[in-house]
């Protein structure tokens, strides 16, 4: 009979940390929910280059993600990020704009989300380069480390996630 008790002790905690995780999860979806209630909160502007495939690729990353994408073409990259203040060694490929926010390179949705309900004293975020594995350059199994940067319009800059494994 110990045994069984002891069983049954684990099962029980089991499924309270399972209903427990899945409440969690309800709240997060119902607050991003309401918070994208608001109109124009999933309206994001982007702009890239017109020969750069791996943005459209992101672009539809948005999509799957339920932000309504304005997708501009341009031939200047250098003067829109130096319009919207990027800092050359956050470069990427795309930059776009949401909320007031600069999101530069192949920020995942997610993160973008955050940024936006939890509205930090930041110009934006930006995943620099081109890194293997992201939204948009995916290719294959491979998937390379990298991090999301959150900037400030002074040029401090600091790690907003990171990623081993997206």
């Amino acid at each position: 009979m110990p045994i069984l008790n002891a069983h049954s002790k684990t099962v029980k905690a089991a499924l309270l940390i399972i209903g427990l995780t899945t409440s969690l999860l309800c709240v997060a979806q119902t607050s991003w929910s309401k918070a994208m209630q608001a109109p124009g909160v999933r309206d994001i502007t982007v702009y890239r280059s017109e020969s750069c495939g791996c943005c459209g690729d992101w672009l539809e990353h948005l999509r799957q993600h339920d932000f309504n994408v304005t997708d501009n073409k341009v031939r200047d990259m250098g003067a829109i990020k130096k319009k919207f203040g990027v800092p050359v060694q956050l470069a990427s490929c795309h930059t776009a704009i949401i909320g007031g926010y600069v999101i530069e390179g192949h920020v995942p949705a997610n993160d973008i989300k955050r940024l936006l309900q939890e509205k930090p004293e930041v110009a934006g975020l930006s995943v620099p380069g081109m890194p293997v594995g992201t939204p948009g350059m995916e290719m294959g199994e491979r998937k390379d480390p990298f991090s999301v940067i959150q900037f400030k319009n002074s040029g401090q800059a600091d790690i907003y996630r990171h990623y081993e494994n997206y």
